[in-house]
């Protein structure tokens, strides 16, 4: 909340500082990182196709902004301000925007009529809509005219299409989610750490992504019996008492990632991650992965890294709000488990039979192959 508040304070006086009324400027807007991933691949067709605008991004939240806030990938970034008539009135003299996307279900009316008023071209990406949201309810007509500011809105999934069709709107197109294409680009960039060539040494291996304690509860055990199989684990909290916990639940050798210098890493069964930044790669050299965030409330991480690499995936089941998790479960490329028990007989399956193992992967990264292609059809239909 703190970073929410203080983060706003600056907003306009960094416009006025980094935006002179002669630039040419493209606004991206995202709530928050998972819906910056989303815009990334269509803002970097964007900043190809238009080398002379300034690219900016804003955030609504800080979990967004702290993260990238010094990206290469815009040339400014900020907090949006709080959605008032004079807060949008101000950004829109400041920034002046020629083009605005907005991601998913970021919808704040007063800058969306603001962009309307000014004529500014506009488009939603990624958009997802549900039954339930105001726009479909008999006293959202405020809601509803704020969507008129988009020139088009591409939305995930024909239900979408459905939904907004019922409420007036025509100017729809069903692209697919653009984090397909997102992580498909992963697989073309260098993914090599040495280090952990080095640990893993030829074996099978498990990498359990993202996790937290209630996941951690119930794979640990399963690590500690298990036989000629290497774990990498990449915590979601790298804490030194949360790291402290995990290695002390864990009667395998042990190395962390702030103290493998010097050390014969091939000798040892666990490889703790504390670190950021590095899981997408490790996810290249994983034979079978578990992704955190099924057991609890905070929010499914992201399944779709794994699944490009063409690994099977493991989740918890509290993953329904996620529907490229209910889809991959549907498939096969995405095993959910619900106790202790599935856990440890889907590991186990993942562990010593290839077959099994091979059979869940090809689905894995086939469902991310077919499902690309977002980004292409949106860049065709933009007029700007």
């Amino acid at each position: 909340m703190k970073l929410f508040v203080s983060g706003r304070k600056v907003v306009f006086s960094t416009l006025k500082e980094k935006i002179q009324s002669s630039d040419k400027v493209i606004w991206f807007h995202a709530a928050s990182l998972g819906e910056y991933e989303q815009g990334l691949p269509v803002m970097e067709k964007i900043k190809d196709k238009y080398p002379s605008h300034k690219i900016l991004v804003t955030f609504f939240s800080p979990s967004g902004y702290e993260v990238r806030k010094n990206t290469k990938d815009a040339d400014v970034v900020v907090y949006l301000p709080l959605d008032t008539k004079a807060n949008a009135k101000k950004f829109m003299d400041l920034a002046h925007p020629e083009l605005v996307f907005f991601i998913k279900y970021e919808f704040w009316p007063n800058y969306l009529n603001e962009v309307k008023k000014r004529n500014i071209e506009a488009y939603l990406i990624s958009g997802l809509f549900r039954e339930k949201q105001i726009f479909f309810k008999w006293y959202g007509g405020f809601y509803r005219k704020a969507l008129k500011a988009f020139n088009h809105l591409f939305v995930q999934y024909e239900s979408s299409k459905k939904l907004l069709q019922n409420i007036g709107f025509n100017n729809i197109t069903v692209s697919g989610d653009t984090r397909y294409d997102r992580v498909s680009e992963i697989l073309e960039r260098d993914n090599t750490l040495p280090f952990i060539e080095e640990f893993i040494n030829g074996k099978t291996t498990i990498v359990f992504g993202s996790s937290w304690p209630k996941g951690e509860a119930l794979f640990t055990d399963f690590i500690n019996k298990s036989e000629d199989v290497k774990f990498i684990i990449a915590p979601h909290t790298i804490g030194e008492s949360h790291i402290n916990d995990l290695q002390n639940a864990i009667t395998k050798k042990t190395v962390l990632f702030t103290e493998m210098e010097d050390k014969n890493l091939a000798e040892y069964d666990v490889f703790i991650v504390n670190t950021i930044g590095i899981l997408g790669k490790i996810y290249s050299y994983a034979d079978a992965a578990y992704v955190g965030g099924g057991f609890g409330t905070a929010g499914l991480h992201n399944i779709l890294e794994p699944a490009a690499f063409g690994v099977p995936i493991i989740i918890g089941p509290n993953h329904q709000k996620f529907p490229e998790a209910v889809a991959l479960v549907q498939m096969g490329g995405c095993i959910s488990v619900n106790n202790k028990q599935e856990m440890e007989e889907t590991l186990s399956l993942l562990a010593y039979d290839e077959v099994y193992r091979t059979e869940k992967g090809h689905i894995a990264g086939t469902f991310v192959s077919m499902n690309r292609g977002a980004v292409d059809t949106i860049m065709k239909k933009i007029a700007y």
